[in-house]
């Protein structure tokens, strides 16, 4: 069916794109700059970036996961009418392939600007590592780890400054500011998960490796890079075997996953139950530092954090 709903896309884009394409320089010349972006992390770098100066679409609607989330044809030719479209590939598939049909736009993909890590390896690799890997074989979830959202906040705005050179100051004043809220949440997660009962998590899927590599934690997950990959009984034994071994008293759910199979281990194992965000969409209250401080404090009541 996503072939279909891909192919019958492809078919309506090639009657639209053109004309879309054409209303680029005028639109950005009076109205700012417009960006697309696939998901709620790099909108909120974007805006926080760019300010009033620019217009936001975010692709992925609030409150849908967006790992499966199929973008329409009106999407797709929203993207093209944009000035700018700012992605991480291999994380949405409708996003890869729409990139490919799009011809108006400037196009920022981020993985090598915050060195994206091997799915397959142990992510204490050394990041140059990573650059020789394809896009595909990697682990788009970086925005969990405050020094790649500062990496890519750094390349949004240099990409912002080529589009808008009238707007430099502005871009680069934004940018400033950002670094220093991430650097502060970066400390408060390196102070807050310092001295710890215990190191292991056990997640939904697998979105936390860049923050538990980090911190100097092991992330467990129950499914893998998709939060709808069904685990076999072996990977669920082999989970209740780690709980039981490593004292782990926290089974994680998430706000936009199905929440069955992670009560299941739980209620199996004797684990009780919190919530860990990935942030693939905005949190139902406040912003991506909120919620990532509301993550720093599930953390620690998990861990036995001092």
């Amino acid at each position: 069916m996503k072939r279909l709903v891909a192919a019958l896309a492809a078919g309506t884009l090639a009657l639209t794109l053109g004309a879309c394409s054409s209303t680029n320089s005028s639109e950005s010349d009076t109205e700012g700059l417009t960006v697309a972006t696939s998901f709620y992390p790099l909108a909120w770098l974007i805006e926080s970036i760019g300010g009033d100066d620019v217009t936001v679409i975010s692709m992925t609607p609030a409150n849908v996961e967006p790992h499966d989330y199929e973008l329409s044809p009106s999407d797709i030719a929203k993207m093209n009418e944009a000035d700018l479209v700012v992605y991480v590939e291999g994380f949405q598939p409708s996003m890869d392939a729409a990139v490919e049909q799009i011809s108006g736009p400037e196009v920022l993909e981020l993985s090598d600007s915050v060195g994206l890590l091997p799915l397959e390896e142990d992510h204490g690799d050394d990041d140059d590592e990573a650059h020789e890997h394809d896009h595909g074989n990697l682990d788009p979830h970086f925005w969990l780890d405050p020094e790649r959202m500062s990496d890519a906040g750094e390349a949004i705005e240099e990409s912002l400054s080529q589009a808008d050179s009238a707007n430099v100051t502005t871009y680069q004043e934004g940018q400033e500011t950002v670094a220093g809220q991430l650097t502060d949440l970066d400390t408060e997660f390196a102070d807050g998960l310092a001295t710890c009962e215990r190191q292991t998590i056990v997640t939904t899927h697998a979105a936390f490796g860049y923050l538990t590599n980090r911190y100097g934690l092991t992330q467990v997950a129950i499914s893998g890079i998709d939060p709808e990959a069904e685990p076999s009984p072996a990977d669920l034994a082999a989970i209740k075997s780690t709980i039981e071994e490593t004292g782990t008293t926290t089974v994680f759910t998430e706000e936009l996953a199905s929440p069955k199979t992670a009560e299941a281990v739980a209620s199996e194992a004797g684990a009780d139950l919190a919530t860990l965000n990935p942030l693939e969409s905005q949190p139902s209250d406040g912003d991506y530092v909120s919620g990532m401080e509301a993550n720093l404090a599930a953390l620690q009541g998990a861990l036995g954090c001092n």
